[in-house]
């Protein structure tokens, strides 16, 4: 299911690239939250395949996605895969996702990514010393030669996530109450790991993105006295530190909470400067 608030291409390259796919045992649900663009009519004429749910401009990342979920749910979906329309997907993405999850049934997959332009990989996730707030980027440090198969995660991003019905019947659907649009991916499934769900990123499944698409890049663009605020304080805002402190109470070892909160205070203070 695809999150979406105009961006009319996007959407389109996106749902282009799903019925592309080598494998088609599957069905597209599109959450169009009160597009201007002409959204809604281009899924009806271009589309027909895809089920709609709409909303009224107000739902943000997690409220949508939840709302997709349900309708997924109830259509008798298995399993239920959380998309980005900034997204175009290889091929043969969807089979090699169903292919791993055919494997470890219980684990909640994220995939690869890769420069839509240049084709170099750009993310492919990551571990997290809570310890030392620090992360640790497996394409950094995963040999060119190792760069396949699953690796296991610390959490994953909204963008490609493969999620098992069980996850959902186990703890529910994503914290849209304190977590409305940032972190609220990476706090689900750090809080299905934690309830015994492996968390893989599978490095056979690829996406092509748009790196300066992302929210918190486009943030960045342009800093200022009130881009700093929206950073700090807004609903999209990367470093938004009401949303962080939640992650941080949800899913920090509790002895490590006071020094991961005092670290994560610091980065996203002085963070939207240097970046």
């Amino acid at each position: 299911m695809i999150p979406v608030f105009n961006r009319l291409a996007f959407t389109r390259d996106c749902l282009l690239s799903l019925r592309a796919q080598t494998t088609l045992a599957f069905r597209t649900i599109v959450v169009d939250d009160g597009s201007t663009d002409g959204t809604a009519e281009m899924l009806a004429r271009e589309f027909p395949e895809v089920l709609v749910e709409t909303g009224d401009g107000n739902l943000f990342w997690t409220a949508g996605v939840n709302l997709g979920i349900r309708r997924a749910l109830a259509e008798g979906a298995t399993r239920v895969m959380t998309l980005n329309n900034d997204l175009v997907a290889e091929p043969d993405f969807v089979a090699q996702m169903l292919a791993a999850a055919e494997s470890h049934p219980t684990a909640v997959l994220g995939a690869l990514e890769l420069d839509l332009n240049t084709g170099e990989p750009v993310y492919g996730g990551e571990r997290l010393d809570w310890l030392l707030h620090r992360r640790h980027d497996l394409l950094a440090e995963l040999p060119a030669a190792a760069r396949h198969g699953l690796h296991p995660v610390t959490y994953l991003p909204g963008r490609g996530l493969l999620i098992p019905r069980a996850v959902f019947e186990r703890i529910g659907l994503f914290d849209e109450k304190r977590l409305p649009h940032y972190l609220a991916d990476f706090d689900y499934t750090s809080v299905a790991r934690r309830h015994g769900f492996p968390v893989y990123c599978n490095y056979e499944a690829r996406l092509r993105t748009y790196p300066d698409e992302s929210g918190q890049e486009q943030t960045r663009r342009v800093r200022s006295l009130r881009g700093y605020y929206q950073h700090l304080f807004g609903i999209r805002g990367g470093g938004n530190l009401r949303n962080f402190t939640h992650f941080a109470l949800k899913n920090c070892p509790r002895p490590y909470v006071p020094l991961f909160l005092l670290n994560g205070y610091t980065r996203r203070l002085v963070g939207y400067f240097l970046h």
